[in-house]
């Protein structure tokens, strides 16, 4: 039987959930400049890259895709997106799941963003950049950074003085968009290599935090999983992707950010996912070269998940040791 192709994640920094699910299904290399991130310690082979910004990072990520028989790159944050579109796009690296240069970098601005949702009829809160105060139509407004991430300084005005102080307080650029009073959804979505998406799975924000959320419930509300599909689709989005939408009394759904990756709560894809539909091994089995046929709609609604912290143990050599906070045999299942 042939080797199946392994799987490359970039920037896996925390995530051990997500390596570690990958791992079940196939070789994993994971690839972070941080010899201490902890996730790459479930992944097959680790191995620490050179920072994004050093013209070695993609010559380094083909030297492991040539040693490694890698068939698909999956990027965890979305600092090296763009890097690995462009390289996608002028054929250095073929098997990044990333969207063309231009949907990376307009997704990574959320202005652009917003733009570009607009472009393809796609519903989005009204949105003005900064120095356009004067077109705001009402408040209040959530300010927050064009740039932004991790839910880092984004703050809502009630007033325009308000608004003009957190202007003035963020120290970059920012853009003042409608703040949406209703609930907070995400659809988290993966699309094959040519664009298609295979599933759109919605569920809740129960609680968020630094802009992840942590606990959250999958449920099947047809017109999520249609605005997921029409996003990714007219994006041309590649791998992973999540959207987050509020819904508004007034307004009714507005698409707040579309970001091409992995959202904060993986488990909830792998959860709602039929046996064999799990998100990892959609990408498994894309990296070996198979066609993967759209489900969209087919999944578990009703699947809860709420997340917590946990560690590994190195040695003086930065070795895992095998030893666990709580031993033997390990933590205990939940029950």
């Amino acid at each position: 039987m042939t080797a199946r192709k392994a799987v490359m994640l970039t920037g896996t920094g925390k995530r051990y959930d997500i390596v570690s699910a990958f791992a079940q299904h196939t070789r994993v290399i994971a690839c972070d400049p941080n010899p201490l991130s902890p996730a790459q310690y479930a992944a097959t082979v680790r191995t620490s890259v050179p920072m994004i910004k050093d013209p070695d990072y993609v010559p380094a990520l083909r030297r492991l895709v040539e040693e490694h028989d890698v068939g698909a790159i999956v990027p965890l944050t979305d600092l090296d997106i763009d890097v690995l579109a462009h390289a996608r796009a002028d054929g250095r690296l073929p098997q990044a799941l990333v969207p063309d240069p231009v949907i990376a970098e307009s997704t990574y601005d959320k202005h652009a963003c917003h733009l570009l949702l607009e472009e393809h009829g796609l519903p989005s809160p009204p949105t003005v950049r900064s120095d356009r105060l004067d077109d705001v139509a009402s408040y209040p407004v959530m300010v927050k950074p064009i740039h932004g991430s991790g839910a880092r300084n984004i703050f809502p005005a009630q007033t325009r003085a308000q608004a003009e102080f957190f202007i003035d307080y963020i120290d970059e650029p920012v853009m003042l968009q409608r703040l949406m009073d209703g609930p907070e959804f995400s659809i988290d979505c993966l699309s094959d290599r040519d664009g298609r998406c295979l599933n759109a799975i919605p569920r809740t924000m129960l609680e968020s935090r630094g802009g992840e959320s942590i606990k959250g419930t999958v449920i099947a509300d047809q017109e999520l999983i249609d605005l997921g599909r029409r996003v990714v689709e007219a994006f041309g989005v590649r791998g992973p992707a999540t959207v987050q939408v509020f819904r508004d009394a007034e307004i009714g759904y507005g698409i707040t950010d579309v970001n091409t990756r992995f959202g904060g709560a993986f488990p909830a894809p792998v959860y709602a996912a039929r046996a064999g539909q799990t998100y990892p091994e959609l990408i498994a089995r894309m990296a070996d070269g198979e066609a993967v046929e759209p489900h969209v709609g087919d999944f578990l609604a009703g699947r809860t998940f709420t997340r917590y912290f946990w560690q590994v143990e190195l040695d003086e050599d930065l070795r895992p040791t095998g030893r666990d906070i709580v031993s033997p045999p390990g933590p205990p299942a939940p029950r």
